[in-house]
């Protein structure tokens, strides 16, 4: 082909959209040669040329550098009203329970929670962040939550295979086990859950219109970029939501990647050390509400790693103001750890 057509130009770029293209590549695909078979000058190899500068004046290419263009993704409007539109609902998410009072999370009433929306949990190392996204997947199990991450699943010779801590825990919540409390599979002994062994690209594998729980995301070096992937899990979500965890380092207010890791999400829940053995959950960014929520503190023990108990709410300690100390040492009140029950 040596003619050639701006609608030819056009309709070809359609699979192209979000990627990169060269002049070369475009001639190459689209059979434009420099010569003919005379060995004169082509009439479309020229033209080419002149073709993408008027797409890219069209905002159908925008230049990157020189001789390489990207192919723009073509939108449409969303029309709001004057359709037959369905009032959606809240996503009925269940936020995980405490096993003394077989209640859910205090603050979960107030949390609004809607389709596509992604929940983030910021948490030291070893201080609740797999309990809570195991109670989240145990609380929603008849949703068929899909679960990926660092913490599920192992390499094998001869594949992929459970991770035998995960499976421990699965046991450990399984209503066969004794005192477990959670149906792990249906009627027909399948699991009514998806386990995927990703640790990397999470945004390529969000199975749509379901709740997808990631624990956890690993960035060595590059905390920068979380923005960007939780920018492309949300993408891919649909009607579902994601949950998804990361590391954050003692006494920070934000996890790795600073306030960068709030961009995307829509509830933050921090997870930090308080005393030797506990967790003290601060509820960070809330979108959503019904009544206020953000700052609020709480504090929780743990049974096996997998029962969440003594779940309650602390406030800040008046007698050493949040420090943890006083003229004469150690607080007395608040042992140290800055925060008392309320």
């Amino acid at each position: 082909m040596n003619d050639i057509k701006i609608e030819d130009v056009r309709t070809f770029l359609k699979k192209w959209e979000g990627q990169e293209i060269t002049l070369t590549t475009l001639r190459s695909e689209l059979g434009i040669l420099q010569y003919d078979k005379d060995g004169k000058p082509t009439k479309g190899f020229d033209d080419i040329r002149d073709i993408v500068f008027s797409l890219t004046e069209q905002k159908i290419l925008r230049h990157t550098k020189r001789g390489v263009y990207m192919v723009v993704k073509q939108v449409t409007p969303v029309q709001v009203f004057g359709v037959n539109r369905e009032d959606r609902l809240p996503f009925d998410l269940v936020f995980p329970r405490d096993f003394d009072s077989m209640m859910e999370m205090d603050f979960a009433k107030d949390v609004v929670i809607r389709e596509g929306d992604l929940v983030l949990i910021s948490g030291q190392s070893n201080f609740g962040k797999t309990l809570l996204c195991f109670s989240f997947c145990g609380e929603n199990i008849d949703k068929h939550p899909v679960l990926m991450g660092n913490e599920y699943t192992i390499v094998t010779d001869t594949g992929y295979d459970v991770s035998p801590r995960f499976y421990n825990r699965m046991k450990a919540m399984s209503n066969t086990s004794g005192d477990g409390w959670i149906d792990w599979v249906d009627k027909d002994g399948a699991d009514k859950f998806t386990l995927l062994p990703v640790w990397a690209d999470y945004a390529e594998h969000i199975v749509k219109n379901k709740i997808n729980i990631i624990d956890w995301i690993n960035l060595p070096g590059e905390y920068y970029m979380i923005s960007p992937i939780m920018e492309g899990i949300k993408k891919a979500l649909g009607r579902g939501i994601a949950i998804i965890a990361i590391q954050k380092n003692e006494g920070n207010t934000a996890g790795r990647g600073g306030s960068m890791t709030r961009d995307f999400a829509d509830c933050e829940i921090l997870l930090d050390r308080f005393g030797d053995n506990e967790a003290l959950l601060t509820i960070g960014k809330v979108k959503e509400y019904n009544k206020p929520v953000v700052g609020r503190t709480f504090a929780f023990s743990s049974s096996r790693g997998v029962k969440i108990i003594n779940f309650r709410e602390v406030k800040k300690c008046s007698a050493c103001r949040a420090t943890g100390y006083t003229k004469a040492g150690k607080c007395d009140q608040c042992m140290g750890n800055k925060f008392v029950d309320k």
